[in-house]
């Protein structure tokens, strides 16, 4: 007996090293580790078969792991205004052109009218100075003989209205023709200074409207960016941005335009006041010559008589 069970110990030692070396040992089906699961739709989870190692890359799992490549687009690589302009839409430089001219129009009347309101503020100037310093109309007349701006008109519009008045005077007194006088100079007065203001009206259109033009190129140039977007099918800031920048050009362009137009439609709002204020007074020394001379005119058969 004793034979027998060293006999069979001997034998479980030996299947016990030659059985993993031939395949015949198996682990227990409890002793296994329990196989992986994936989890699938509403819930429902499944083994996930030895086949599909986890080591083994799936077809097409890189291409979906590795990020998004940027799209080759013809982006514009001048990002400088002239870049811009050139790389805008047609309409965005339709705006563009049409405020570039506005703005060449503005300075054009800025130095037109700076040069015609520094000439006639000087010829206001003496002839008010002569005005003045004349004794009577017709020494005015004398001291602006030759000179056709309107302190030397106001000078001879007066005196031709006495001139036409002569006849009269002896028999209906001076008030008739102080009232014809006043009314010929604020005439002469009105025509000057609409002549001094001739143009700055296309100042104040310019700088009312210029930045309203540049946003509507503004928002086109937008609407255009964003339907390249969804073009492109992508968000990134290298596509977005120029287009953006592009449209925000005409933006910038409409206040170039307008801002300087409203300053200097300014200016010349209080040059021309200024002017006009030059030709009043030059016109109520005019009515005070008439006046003075309708009164000597007045004193003369009297110092006669006494005489």
């Amino acid at each position: 007996m004793l034979k027998n069970r060293i006999a069979a110990l001997l034998f479980a030692a030996a299947v016990a090293l030659i059985a993993p070396q031939i395949g015949f040992a198996q682990e227990p089906a409890d002793m296994r580790p329990p196989a992986p699961v994936a989890s699938g739709p509403a819930g429902i989870y499944a083994p996930v078969s030895a086949a599909a190692s986890p080591a083994e890359p799936v077809e097409g799992a890189s291409a979906a792991l590795q990020p998004d490549e940027p799209a080759a687009l013809n982006l514009p690589h001048n990002l400088s205004p002239w870049g811009m302009f050139m790389s805008a839409d047609i309409v965005v430089k339709a705006v563009m052109i049409g405020l570039g001219f506005a703005s060449l129009v503005t300075w054009t009347v800025w130095l037109a009218k700076s040069l015609e309101l520094a000439a006639a503020r000087m010829k206001a100037h003496r002839a008010l100075k002569a005005i003045v310093s004349a004794r009577s109309l017709a020494d005015a007349e004398r001291a602006l003989d030759g000179r056709g701006d309107s302190g030397a008109l106001l000078v001879r519009a007066a005196q031709q209205e006495v001139d036409l008045s002569q006849a009269a005077l002896d028999f209906s007194g001076g008030e008739g023709l102080k009232e014809r006088v006043a009314s010929r100079l604020s005439r002469i007065e009105a025509m000057a200074g609409r002549r001094m203001s001739r143009g700055t009206g296309v100042l104040a259109t310019i700088g009312s409207t210029a930045p309203f033009v540049g946003l509507f190129g503004t928002v086109w140039g937008i609407m255009n960016a964003f339907i390249g977007i969804s073009e492109a099918q992508t968000t990134n800031l290298a596509v977005v941005a120029p287009g953006i920048a592009e449209a925000l050009l005409a933006t910038a362009i409409g206040l170039v335009a307008a801002i300087p137009a409203v300053v200097i439609y300014n200016v010349f709002a209080r040059s021309i006041t200024g002017y006009r204020q030059l030709l009043a007074d030059a016109s109520a020394g005019v009515e005070r010559l008439v006046s003075r001379d309708l009164d000597f005119r007045l004193v003369q058969p009297k110092a006669t008589a006494a005489e």
